[in-house]
């Protein structure tokens, strides 16, 4: 890990956007279903992204059995069912909990972690963060103030590589290279061994400074204080809470925000899923090239570690894989492109966005930036950093928006999916 501050700002300062919250956390859990329009969906948290192979196959057998045969995999590396008959519940729940899925009925909304995928198995780890993760989860599901948090409030925990450090968490750990690590919000280090607990003070923190601004934030960048105020918070909560910490001084490597290529990467194999939907073939292929575990990553994808297999094994495994329809090329432009679930699945949805984004990948391809499909201006589950929004009309087209940090936003519109390599080149040649 690097020695650093994570680059997620996750410190307010007084141009917080302000957000009022006038009504409950409705985010969908998979005990509280979701009605969408292809029926009801159900929103399995997974910490760390990381599924034991009899879990996955617990998944994959709800799925086939309850909603649509598929999985859906999130931008926080979580996995959806959707299609699920009304009243599927209570016998959903007994699937996950009997697979080890639901540790703490209370508390399986707020177990929203992503971790760095690649942890322990290619070599670039400054700690293994699967330490953390199975401490802070723990943490989290006996921690009573933690049930308050809202399903969006997210932890990150960065192995120094600075990938999950730039998905603009609430709380992000980073190790960092004297073997401790560095916490934000409240920009200080911490030993590794105490790196879980003091994670879980920050996010309680949080929550008091909610109550005590008579807020209704869910996230820390909705909070009002004014600057260095949440990290003067912090402090004091760890100092309390018998945590050592010295302020974290050090520069960070800057955050990438980025997943690992399709391919043999370490001791894994990485498959890229096209909009992040699994038929059951391909989950079944996952699942049976898998030693003991499979990892979701947020950017959509699946890492396969098999470190007991050889160079041959490796690629035969691969090219199941890519026989099941996953991607296993670096080269592919799938990596690149992502959307909402769109129509039919989504009566906000003003087209089907998957079918538009799916026509045009070659094009997308030749774009400098990442394009993220949004069938309405609520844009669910866009990525962060730079990229190209596009987003569906009420009017049959499309706008285009170029995200870049430091510049100005570029937009034009689209009539067409057809034309998407020439509006790509108005915005940003």
């Amino acid at each position: 890990m690097l020695a650093a501050m994570s680059s997620a700002d996750l410190r307010p300062t007084p141009q917080a956007t302000a957000v009022s919250r006038d009504r409950g956390d409705a985010c969908p859990g998979a005990l509280r279903l979701h009605a969408a329009d292809d029926g009801a969906l159900a929103r399995i948290r997974v910490p760390g992204g990381v599924l034991s192979v009899r879990q996955a196959e617990a998944l994959g057998a709800a799925a086939r059995r309850l909603g649509d045969g598929e999985l859906h995999l999130t931008s926080r590396g979580n996995v959806q069912l959707r299609g699920l008959a009304g009243g599927c519940g209570t016998e959903l729940a007994a699937v996950l909990d009997a697979a080890g899925l639901l540790p703490s009925p209370g508390h399986e909304r707020v177990r929203n972690v992503v971790a760095s995928p690649l942890s322990g198995l290619d070599g670039r780890s400054l700690h293994d963060v699967r330490t953390w993760l199975s401490d802070l989860d723990a943490a989290l599901c006996a921690s009573g103030p933690a049930r308050e948090l809202s399903g969006r409030f997210l932890f990150a925990l960065d192995d120094g590589r600075g990938d999950v450090a730039g998905l603009g968490a609430d709380v992000t750990l980073r190790a960092a290279g004297d073997g401790g690590a560095v916490l934000d919000p409240g920009a200080v280090r911490v030993s590794a061994r105490d790196a879980p607990r003091a994670a879980l003070l920050a996010a309680e923190t949080f929550l008091e400074a909610v109550l005590d601004s008579g807020g209704k934030a869910w996230r820390v960048a909705e909070l009002t204080l004014e600057a260095g105020e949440l990290t003067e918070l912090v402090r004091r909560r760890l100092t309390a809470g018998g945590v050592g910490w010295t302020p974290g001084t050090e520069v960070a490597a800057a955050a990438v925000a980025e997943g690992p290529a399709p391919g043999v990467v370490g001791d894994a194999l990485s498959a890229h899923v096209p909009l992040g939907r699994l038929s059951a073939r391909q989950w079944r292929e996952l699942t049976r090239v898998a030693a003991t575990e499979l990892r979701l990553t947020p950017w959509r994808s699946v890492v396969v570690p098999v470190p007991d297999q050889g160079a041959r094994q490796r690629a035969e495994s691969l090219a199941r894989l890519a026989a099941a329809g996953l991607v296993t090329d670096p080269d592919s432009p799938w990596p690149r492109v992502g959307a909402c679930v769109g129509r039919p699945g989504c009566g906000k949805s003003h087209a089907d966005v998957r079918a538009d984004a799916a026509d045009t990948v070659d094009a997308a391809g030749a774009c400098p930036l990442p394009l993220y499909w949004s069938g309405c201006e609520r844009r669910c589950g866009h990525p962060h950093g730079d990229r190209i929004d596009v987003v569906a009309s009420a009017d049959g087209g499309y706008r285009l928006a170029a995200v870049r940090a430091g510049l100005a936003t570029r937009t034009a519109p689209m009539t067409d999916p057809d034309d998407l390599a020439a509006a790509l080149a108005a915005i940003t040649s």
